[in-house]
C-alpha cells in the first residue's frame, strides 16, 4: 500500500448507494465458477491455486483500512460491508487485500459473498526491529494472534506476515537475517495452522528478499509504462521461479492521470499480469475513501471509485479484465499436436493421456507412439479413442519416436511431453500464447514434482542430473527440457527432427544447440508447466544417469564447441533446477543503489560453486584418491592424505544434501542422507558412462580418410605444421575458415570452431588419440597479392593423455608396491607408447595438410612450397 504523505481528520461516509447494472450482473453470473461455493481452503498448485478441486485465480481489489467502528475495528458499518461486496462481486473479484486482522463478522460476510481475504498482519515494521528483542516478540505475537483468528475459516485466501518493509531498514539489519525473520513468521504462522497459505509483501526496493518459507511469491508493483511492467514481470517470474506469483498491488492515482488513464492502464496491466502467467493479481484499490494512522487519506486517490462509492471508467474496465481473466483470448489458436513417446511407460501412461483430454485448449491432437513397447501400454492406449495411436514394431528410441510424431502431425505447432507426466489443465493455453506472442522458434516450461509422488522421488528431484531449464535471460532460454516443449513445426521440419542417434536421452539438447546454431531463438512460459514423476528407486534413478552419460558422450562428438576439455557441457545461461547442481560458497550481491535508495534494488546471485564439486568426479577419485590409498601401503603418510581426500568428497556431497530444498511434507529422517549419497553416486555413474562411451565410440578410421595426396605426405621430411597459400585476388581469410567448416561437416569431421575465446580458429578430431589445432594469418604483400599462412598443431587427445598417464601412474605404484627395482624395465613401455601416439598425432595432422591443399584449389590459392618459419 502507498504510503501517504497527507492525512487529515476522518470524513463522515456519504449514504450507501446500490451498483450494478444489469449487463455487470450477468457479467458476474457467467464468472462464477471462480468463486468457491464449498468451505474449503486454498491449497498451492504448481504455478497456481486450488480450491475444491478447482483452480482459482484471485482477481482482487485492496480494500481499507477505514474508519474504526464502534467494535475498534478500521471496518465500515455492516450495511455498507454488504454494498461494498456487492460492488466487488459484481467487479469480477473474488478476493479483497485486507491491511487489518478482519473480525469474525467480516469474514463471515465475506464468505457469504464469495469472497477470500489477503490478510496483512500490521507490526512496527518501520523500526528497526532485529535490534530489539521486544519488537521481534511483539511481530511474532501478532502474527500468531492473526493466524488465531483467521484460523480454519474458509474465507481466509492466505496471510501476508508482512508488507513492503522500508529498505534501509532492511539493509541495516542484513538482507540475510531479514529473511530468516520472514521465515520465522511463517513458521508462527503455520504454528496456528499448518495448512493457512503464507506469504510477504514484496516491493522493488527489497525485491533481493527471498525467504524460503513462503507458499507463494507477493509483489506490489507501480509502473505505468507497459514495456518495463511486462519486462519486470517476466524478471519477478524467474525470482519467483516454482512458486505462484501473484501481484500484490498495482495502481493508479487518478488525481496526477486521470481517470481515463487510469482506465487504460489498470486494462493492460490485467491482461499483462495475466498472460505472463501470474496466479493473481490484486488492484489498489476499491474506494478512495482509505485510512493512515486513523485518518482520512487526502491528496491520493486510487480508487475504482469515489468515497461516495461512485465508479470512476476503471470500474467497467476492470470488471471486464476479470471477466476476461485469466484465459485472455489468444491472437491465434494454431492447431497443435502433442506427440507423447512412450517405451514401457504403463505405468503412468494413464495419468497422462487422461490429463491431455482435459487442457483448455480448442484445437488440439494427442498422438501417442509406442516405442516398442511390451508392457500394458497398448490396452492403456485402447482406453482414449480419441487419440492417434501409432506403434513402432520394435524398439527404435526416443529420437525416431519424437520423429515419426512430428511427420504425422497435423498441427502448425508439435508440442511433446512424456509419458511419466501429467499436463496441467491450462499448460497449451500458456504454452501456445507465449510462442505466438514472440519471435521465438520454440518454448518450454517448468516441471514440477507431482504431490502423489513419492518421498524418494523428492529426494531424486533435488539430486544432480534431472530435468532443468538453462536462461540466458529473463525470457530466452539455452535449453528447455524434453519433457515439456513445444516448437513450430517448420522449424523442426528445417532440421530434419529429431537426431535418431539419441536414443535415450540427448534429443532436447541437441535440438535447442542446433535451433541456436541457426539463428533461432528459444523462449519460457512460467505458465505452461507439467507434473513429471521422477525415478523412485535408486537403480532407476542411477540407470537413468547411466543412460545420460551416453547421450553426453554422443552430444560432444556432435557439439564438441558446447563441451571442456573434460568432457563438461558448457552452459552460457543460469541452470534452473531444484537441486543444488554446484555448492553455495560466496553469498548473493544486492545493488542497494546510492546510500541504499535504489527503488529497484536487485540481486545479483553468483553461480554455485562447480569446482569444488570436481571432487566427487570419477576422474578425482580415479587420479587423486585411489592412487593415495594404493601408496599408502609403501608410504604410511599418504594415507593420511587419501583419507582426506575421501572426506573431502563425502563431505561435499553431505553439504549439497544439506542446502537441498526438499518439498514440505515429503522430508523423512533418511530424505537428506539419500541426497548425499545419490549426489555422490551419480557423478561416478553418469561420468562413467561417459567415459566408457568415449571410449569405445564408433570413430572413422584416420586410414578411411587417406588420399593420394595424403599418403604422399607420409614419407616427407618436410614440415607440415606451416602451410602458405599464394593468391593474386583477395580471399578473405574468414572466408577460407568458412568453407573449411562446411567441408568440415559434410565429411564428417568432429570439429570445434572458435567461439571467441581460443587461440585458435578450430580444433579437429582425428581418432580418439589425436587432435589439431589450426591457425590462420593473412600478409598482404607490396604487389597487392596476398599469402595466408596456416598454422597446424597436432597434439595428444584428452583419452591419449590419460591412457599414458594412467599406465605410468600404475607402473610406479606397481614397482613402489612390490619393491622390486627389476620392474623398472616395465617403463620401456612408455616410450613405446608415446612413439605410436605421435604417429596418430602425425597421421591426423598429414590428413589435414591434404584437405587444406584441397579447400585452397577450390578458391584459387596456391600452395607454396618451402615455407618460412
Amino acid at each position: 500500500m502507498p504510503d501517504a504523505s497527507v492525512a487529515t481528520k476522518a470524513i463522515v461516509l456519504p449514504p450507501v448507494r446500490e451498483a450494478g447494472t444489469a449487463e455487470s450482473r450477468s457479467l458476474s453470473r457467467v464468472m462464477s465458477q471462480e468463486f468457491p461455493t464449498e468451505r474449503a481452503r486454498v491449497s498451492v498448485d504448481g504455478k497456481f491455486f486450488r480450491v475444491d478441486g478447482k483452480k482459482f485465480h484471485p482477481k482482487g481489489v485492496a480494500y481499507g483500512p477505514f474508519a474504526r467502528g464502534e467494535d475498534g475495528h478500521p471496518f465500515p458499518p455492516r450495511e455498507r460491508l454488504v454494498a461494498d461486496l456487492a460492488m466487488i462481486r459484481d467487479l469480477g473479484a473474488n478476493l479483497v487485500r485486507v491491511y487489518t486482522i478482519p473480525p469474525p463478522w467480516v469474514l463471515d460476510l465475506l464468505d457469504e459473498h464469495g469472497i477470500k481475504a489477503l490478510v496483512d498482519v500490521p507490526w512496527n515494521k518501520h523500526l528497526c526491529f532485529l535490534d530489539s528483542k521486544a519488537t521481534r516478540a511483539d511481530a511474532l505475537e501478532r502474527v500468531r494472534a492473526a493466524a488465531r483468528a483467521c484460523r480454519l475459516h474458509p474465507a481466509v485466501f492466505a496471510i501476508s506476515v508482512v508488507n513492503e518493509m522500508p529498505p534501509d531498514i532492511v539493509r541495516w539489519s542484513g538482507a540475510g537475517a531479514v529473511e530468516e525473520f520472514v521465515d520465522e513468521l511463517v513458521m508462527a504462522v503455520r504454528g496456528e495452522d499448518p495448512e493457512l497459505l503464507c506469504t510477504f509483501g514484496n516491493f522493488p526496493p527489497t525485491e533481493f528478499l527471498r525467504p524460503r518459507n513462503v507458499d507463494f511469491f507477493c509483489f506490489n508493483v507501480y509502473l505505468h509504462d507497459r514495456k518495463p511492467f511486462e519486462n519486470y514481470l517476466a524478471r519477478l517470474q524467474m525470482l519467483a521461479d516454482t512458486k505462484p506469483l501473484v501481484l500484490g498491488e498495482f495502481g493508479i492515482d487518478t488525481l496526477g492521470e486521470g481517470t481515463e488513464r487510469q482506465a487504460e492502464i489498470l486494462g493492460w496491466k490485467i491482461e499483462s499480469a495475466f498472460r505472463s502467467g501470474c496466479a493473481g493479481a490484486v488492484v489498489f484499490s476499491f474506494t478512495d475513501d482509505w485510512h493512515k494512522n486513523d485518518a482520512q487519506v487526502v491528496g491520493w486517490e486510487f480508487g475504482l471509485t469515489t468515497i461516495a462509492r461512485e465508479p470512476k471508467p476503471a470500474f467497467a474496465m476492470v470488471r471486464r479484465q476479470f471477466g476476461l481473466a485469466p484465459r485472455f483470448p489468444l491472437p491465434a489458436a494454431p492447431r497443435v499436436s502433442i506427440v507423447v513417446a512412450s517405451y514401457n511407460g504403463a505405468a503412468t501412461l494413464k495419468i497422462c493421456l487422461q490429463s491431455l483430454e482435459r487442457l483448455n485448449y480448442p484445437d488440439y491432437e494427442v498422438i501417442l507412439v509406442d516405442d516398442g513397447s511390451t508392457d500394458a501400454s497398448q490396452a492403456i492406449a485402447a482406453q482414449f479413442p480419441g487419440f492417434r495411436n501409432l506403434r513402432h514394431e520394435r524398439n527404435l528410441g526416443l529420437s525416431a519416436a519424437r520423429n515419426t510424431g512430428i511427420y504425422a502431425a497435423t498441427g502448425d505447432v508439435v508440442a511433446f511431453t512424456d509419458s511419466d507426466c501429467r499436463a496441467d489443465e491450462d499448460w497449451l493455453h500458456y504454452l501456445v500464447a507465449d510462442l505466438l506472442h514472440s519471435g521465438f522458434a520454440g518454448m518450454g516450461g517448468h516441471n514440477f514434482l507431482p504431490p502423489d509422488d513419492s518421498a524418494v522421488a523428492a529426494a531424486v528431484m533435488v539430486s544432480p542430473g534431472g530435468p532443468a531449464h538453462v536462461m540466458l535471460t529473463d525470457r530466452v532460454a539455452e535449453h528447455i527440457p524434453g519433457c515439456n516443449m513445444a516448437f513450430h513445426r517448420w522449424a523442426l521440419l528445417e532440421l530434419g527432427g529429431f537426431d535418431p542417434v539419441y536414443r535415450k536421452a540427448g534429443d532436447d539438447v541437441d535440438i535447442c544447440w542446433r535451433l541456436q546454431q541457426r539463428g533461432y531463438r528459444i523462449g519460457f512460459s512460467p505458465g505452461g508447466f507439467v507434473w513429471h514423476y521422477r525415478r523412485n528407486t535408486i537403480p532407476a534413478y542411477l540407470r537413468q544417469q547411466s543412460g545420460y552419460g551416453d547421450a553426453e558422450a554422443l552430444l560432444e562428438r556432435r557439439h564438441p564447441e558446447n563441451f571442456n576439455r573434460f568432457g563438461g557441457s558448457i552452459w552460457h545461461g543460469r541452470i534452473y533446477s531444484p537441486a543444488k547442481i554446484g555448492v553455495e560458497t560466496s553469498r548473493p550481491i544486492i545493488y542497494h543503489g546510492l546510500f541504499g535508495t535504489g527503488f529497484f534494488q536487485s540481486i545479483y546471485t553468483p553461480n554455485p560453486g562447480l569446482t569444488l564439486l570436481v571432487v566427487t568426479s570419477p576422474e578425482y577419485h580415479v587420479l587423486v584418491t585411489l592412487p593415495l590409498l594404493v601408496l599408502a601401503s609403501v608410504v604410511p603418510y599418504v594415507g593420511t592424505l587419501g583419507v582426506a581426500s575421501l572426506v573431502l568428497s563425502i563431505g561435499m556431497c553431505v553439504v549439497a544434501a544439506l542446502q537441498a530444498n526438499l518439498p514440505r511434507g515429503r522430508r523423512r529422517l533418511w530424505s537428506r542422507p539419500l541426497v548425499a549419497l545419490l549426489f555422490l553416486l551419480q557423478p561416478v555413474v553418469r561420468g562413467g558412462a561417459r567415459h566408457r562411451n568415449h571410449l569405445r565410440g564408433q570413430q572413422t578410421p584416420l586410414s578411411a580418410r587417406e588420399t593420394l595426396d595424403s599418403l604422399s605426405l607420409e614419407d616427407r621430411e618436410e614440415s607440415l605444421e606451416l602451410l602458405r597459400y599464394w593468391s593474386r585476388d583477395c580471399v578473405e581469410r574468414t572466408e577460407f575458415l568458412r568453407l573449411v567448416l562446411q567441408r568440415l561437416d559434410e565429411r564428417g569431421w568432429q570439429n570445434k570452431p572458435d567461439g571467441g575465446w581460443n587461440d585458435h580458429d578450430v580444433e579437429i578430431y582425428g581418432s580418439r588419440w589425436a587432435r589439431l589445432h589450426l591457425v590462420t594469418a593473412c600478409e598482404y604483400l607490396d604487389d597487392h597479392s596476398q599469402v595466408l599462412r596456416c598454422r597446424l598443431r597436432g597434439q595428444w587427445s584428452l583419452v591419449a593423455r590419460a591412457v599414458f598417464f594412467s599406465i605410468a601412474g600404475f607402473l610406479l605404484i606397481v614397482i613402489g608396491v612390490s619393491g622390486r627395482w627389476e620392474f623398472w624395465t616395465s617403463l620401456l613401455v612408455l616410450p613405446l607408447l608415446a612413439w605410436r601416439l605421435n604417429n596418430a598425432r602425425r597421421d591426423l595432422t598429414r590428413l589435414i595438410v591434404a584437405f587444406l591443399d584441397e579447400r585452397a584449389k577450390e578458391l584459387g590459392l596456391v600452395r607454396l612450397r618451402g615455407a618460412k618459419k
